[in-house]
């Protein structure tokens, strides 16, 4: 396939370059070949830098929001509130929505 293009092959290339298009024209169409492949070359790195600036975004947004989670457990979790004990249930409860009980 074309993994393997040695010097002959590259002459050859050239030699009928150089026969269709002529020894004025040849220049130029190198320069523009050349200044295409620059861009290219540059569009790619600044694709890549770009994805890879979004990925490192994602896993710093995807960290923050297992803090967040993480906190939220801890802040749920019964076994880390305080349990009441039973002498302090003389103390009165301030929940509105929780029976009275006569003194």
């Amino acid at each position: 396939m074309l993994g393997s293009i040695g010097m002959p092959e590259l002459i050859l290339i050239f030699i009928v370059a150089l026969l269709v298009f002529g020894p004025k024209k040849l220049p130029e169409l190198g320069k523009s070949l050349g200044r295409g492949l620059a861009e290219f070359k540059k569009a790619s790195e600044d694709l890549k830098k770009t994805i890879e600036d979004e990925i490192e975004q994602g896993k710093q947004e995807a960290a923050a929001v297992k803090q967040q989670v993480t906190d939220v457990k801890k802040a749920l979790d019964p076994l880390s509130a305080p349990t009441v004990a039973a002498s302090d249930a003389s103390v009165p409860r301030t929940d509105p929505s929780a029976p009275i009980r006569p003194a």
